[in-house]
């Protein structure tokens, strides 16, 4: 019996990376570095052996993939914000083992998954920005999910979620973190004005929308958030379409989960995005509100709990 211990919502901005350089922004990321540095003190004292990261920087256009391969290294720059990120040097151990448990779990719930355990393919910066800052000691394994899925059902993102609970606590033996690493609302800042809103939200409109799901996570009014998800992902731009939060979620019990976000980094903006670092307790769950798998049941595209 294995334990799922810590579930937390994080952010992976990559200005992170540019706060440690000499330079006119260094340290002005230090609280999102140091909120990384807790969850990952936190994960040490629980026992956690490995920590597996809800990616909204890996992109796939079919199925749900896991990253599980026993080792990466290598040097990173960011295609994306390659004067953000750049070569970024990482190494880390994966768990093989358990990420193909979860692949298991996933499609006897009904959600298509492939565990590739034998890849050379390399993790993207939502996992190498937190890992950095939690594991350069490489104390615990990693595990990378896709969540920038493009043409996939929120409801099976979180059948994903919590079939990886029940692989963990039914089939694993060891002790677990998940980590939905994207942003709140994600509009970045128009092309010429980064540097205007590097600390700044994009709109008036998405601070107060992203204010009021923080406060919605801090009272545990999940049935609400829940409800309003795939509305909130496409209105308030949400990273990877807001996948990795309906994965944990999923995790969580959906909603009928009833614990209160504890925020450890502020809600902060970067670049025009809205970001934070917060842990969420386990609790005990049936399941039972955890939406069942969509699209291995449908004989066609259905509107319900997608983006719009």
């Amino acid at each position: 019996m294995g334990k799922l211990a810590l579930v937390a919502k994080i952010t992976h901005v990559p200005s992170m990376y540019l706060s440690e350089l000499d330079g006119p922004q260094k340290g002005f990321r230090q609280a999102a570095i140091d909120g990384h540095i807790e969850i990952g003190k936190r994960c040490r004292e629980l026992g956690v052996d490995t920590i597996v990261v809800f990616d909204t920087h890996w992109l796939v256009n079919a199925g749900y993939h896991i990253n599980c391969a026993p080792h990466w290294e290598g040097n990173y720059t960011s295609n994306e914000l390659p004067h953000f990120i750049s070569n970024m040097e990482f190494e880390m151990d994966g768990n093989p083992e358990l990420g193909r448990i979860l692949g298991e779990e996933c499609n006897r719930q009904g959600v298509e998954t492939l565990a590739h355990d034998s890849t050379t393919l390399a993790p993207e910066y939502g996992t190498l920005v937190p890992m950095r800052y939690m594991n350069q000691d490489r104390h615990f394994k990693v595990i990378c999910v896709s969540a920038l899925c493009t043409v996939h059902y929120l409801n099976d993102s979180a059948r994903l979620g919590w079939a990886m609970r029940e692989a963990i606590e039914k089939h694993y033996d060891g002790t677990v973190a998940i980590f939905a690493s994207g942003s709140l609302s994600h509009r970045f800042a128009q092309n010429g004005l980064a540097p205007e809103f590097a600390n700044k939200i994009w709109s008036p409109f998405l601070e107060t929308l992203d204010h009021e799901v923080v406060e919605m996570w801090k009272r545990g009014d999940w049935k609400t958030f829940c409800e309003m998800l795939p509305e909130y992902a496409a209105k308030g731009h949400g990273e990877g379409f807001m996948h990795d939060t309906a994965m944990m979620l999923g995790a969580l019990g959906w909603s009928d989960y009833e614990g209160q976000a504890e925020i450890l980094t502020p809600y902060f903006g970067s670049s025009g995005t809205g970001q934070i670092n917060c842990v969420f307790p386990v609790t005990p769950q049936t399941g039972d509100a955890v939406p069942g798998p969509q699209a291995s049941v449908e004989s066609g595209f259905a509107p319900g709990a997608s983006r719009l």
